[in-house]
């Protein structure tokens, strides 16, 4: 039998490290989505240049609907070099 789990978004109160240190707490850590490092920079960018909050979970979804994902990350720059060159 599969066992469902709830992902729960690690920016879900704000505080990712706290979120990260309590599921290690009451030893819940595979309950918790902590996206990847890509999604913390474009969150940055994103509400500098919007100049409004935005979560984790928000970001994350609009970079997989465009395309993004971890496997296709390094494809992507190594098409960039390629192309500089």
């Amino acid at each position: 039998m599969l066992k469902k789990s709830v992902k729960l978004y690690a920016d879900y109160k704000g505080n990712i490290l706290d979120t990260f240190y309590e599921a290690i707490r009451t030893n819940s850590l595979s309950r918790i989505h902590i996206p990847h490092s890509d999604v913390f920079y474009v969150k940055a960018a994103v509400e500098a240049y919007y100049g409004k909050p935005f979560t984790l979970q928000h970001v994350e979804e609009a970079m997989l609907a465009e395309g993004w994902s971890e496997e296709n990350r390094t494809i992507g720059k190594s098409q960039a070099n390629e192309a500089s060159n």
